[in-house]
Order: structure tokens, then C-alpha cells, then sequence
């Protein structure tokens, strides 16, 4: 690996505990990525990440619906949204990030999901769109143009933090084998890798860097 220059950028998604093995909401060998990950900050100056971080009282938690199950779908402020278990609540032990991801050199914490009324997949925007991180503004004021996605889920946030990312006009490369999918259905990981690919997203594997 060669030291990336100054106009890029390494967002780490999601990598807390609810999401990791044991987690409400556990991603299969997501603590895998980990060692990945820390080896990758070695290669970059700018290093953000983004943590979910929901009121308890969350609309996308089923538990907030009578007569609801994980996995049901309902109409949230007019968006179609799948009911989740309660995860990654403000405060809690769920929500903190792994002990083994290395935090030293983070330049910045960017937190979504605490709107209760909207889900918040991608670290720029909600799902709505309504509401803004301040993740976009950030890197461009630090003349950014390239970044880097890596995290969890492959499927859900780290799809659609690469998705905005590269709607806002970066040069956005997806890192592999730094990601893993939640998979609701077996597919779900191929697939937002062909949406990616769609989109313009570079997927790369972590030696290319």
C-alpha cells in the first residue's frame, strides 16, 4: 500500500456493536472486517466514521408498533420502511463502537438516526433526504474528492453512505473486503453491489489501495 494523498478521504460506517456478532441486529463475520479496517487507516490522513445513534422511541424500531414484527413494512412520513429491532440507542453499550477499532486518528464522528419520524441508512443524509450529517460539507471544506467506504452493512448504510457520497459529486470507491451485508434475503449484497456499480461506485479490494 502506498499513503493516499491529501484529497482523500476514509469513512468507516457503522462498525458498533449491535451491528457485529451478539449485537440486536448482528451482521454474520462483520467483526471480521475489523482487522481490515485498522489496517486501511494506516494508508489515509483523513479518517471519519459514522455511528447510528437512535432515540429510543424510533419509528423504524418494530417494538414501537403494536402488533408489529421485525421485518414487517409500514409507511413512515410518507417512505416505505422496514421495521427493525431496537438498535444502536443513544447511550447504550449496543450503540458504542468495537474496542478493537482503532479511534485514535478520527477526525470526526458524524451521528444519524436521531430524527425518531425518519431512518437514516447513509452518513450525509437521511432517508428522507430532509435532514443533513454536515459529513458532505466537512469533506469538501477539507477539499476532498475521493472517498473511501468501508463498514456496515454492505446492504443498508454503507450503500447508501457510498450512494450520497458519490450524488454530491465524489470520486467514491466501495472497499470490499472492509464491508459485510445483513443479507435479509440471501441476495441483498450482490445486489447493492451491482446498484453500486450502477451508480458510478468503484468496488475495490483493500490491496488495490
Amino acid at each position: 500500500m502506498k499513503k493516499m494523498n491529501s484529497n482523500s478521504a476514509l469513512i468507516i460506517v457503522d462498525v458498533q456493536y449491535d451491528f457485529l456478532p451478539g449485537g440486536a441486529l448482528a451482521v454474520h463475520q462483520g467483526d471480521e472486517i475489523i482487522p481490515v479496517i485498522n489496517m486501511l487507516q494506516a494508508e489515509f490522513d483523513l479518517i471519519l466514521a459514522t455511528q447510528d445513534w437512535h432515540p429510543a422511541d424510533h419509528k423504524s424500531f418494530a417494538a414501537n408498533h403494536e402488533g408489529k414484527n421485525v421485518g414487517d413494512f409500514i409507511q413512515l412520513e410518507g417512505l416505505k420502511q422496514i421495521l427493525w429491532p431496537v438498535h444502536c440507542v443513544q447511550d447504550s453499550e449496543g450503540a458504542k463502537f468495537h474496542k478493537d477499532l482503532d479511534q485514535s486518528r478520527w477526525a470526526g464522528i458524524f451521528q444519524k438516526g436521531k430524527n425518531p419520524k425518519v431512518d437514516s441508512y447513509s452518513g450525509f443524509f437521511d432517508n428522507a433526504r430532509r435532514g443533513d450529517t454536515g459529513l458532505g460539507d466537512f469533506l469538501k471544506s477539507k477539499g476532498i474528492e475521493k472517498v473511501y467506504v468501508c463498514g456496515l452493512a454492505q446492504d443498508y448504510c454503507v450503500k447508501f453512505t457510498a450512494l450520497d457520497a458519490i450524488s454530491l459529486g465524489f470520486d467514491t470507491f466501495l472497499i470490499a473486503d472492509a464491508t459485510r451485508p445483513v443479507n435479509l434475503n440471501p441476495s441483498d449484497g450482490d445486489q447493492a453491489l451491482v446498484d453500486l456499480k450502477s451508480a458510478g461506485v468503484k468496488v475495490i479490494l483493500s490491496t488495490q489501495i
